[in-house]
């Protein structure tokens, strides 16, 4: 997707300190999304974390996945945050 850098340009490059998103918005995730890597139910628990991407590579058609250090999972762009001032 590449919502902030366009297709195939990673939104949060590795080593960048990103917020996992509210249960609210997770819980709404894993109810619609119907593609690829689906969230699990107990990534649910690891709502507003903050995790550094350890890893990232794109399914076809540009969809971005994280790896986040410490926290389990495959992780859907839309499901992360940019932190402010993650520099």
């Amino acid at each position: 997707m590449g919502k902030l850098n366009g297709p195939y340009k990673a939104d949060f490059p590795l080593g960048t300190r990103v917020r996992i998103r509210s249960r609210d918005f997770l819980e709404e995730f894993q109810r619609t999304w119907k593609f690829h890597d689906p969230l699990e139910d107990f990534q649910l628990d690891y709502a507003g974390r903050v995790g550094t991407v350890s890893w990232f590579g794109y399914y076809f058609g540009a969809d971005e996945l994280y790896a986040l250090e410490g926290i389990p999972g495959i992780w859907n762009e839309l499901c992360l945050e940019p932190l402010e001032n993650s520099n």
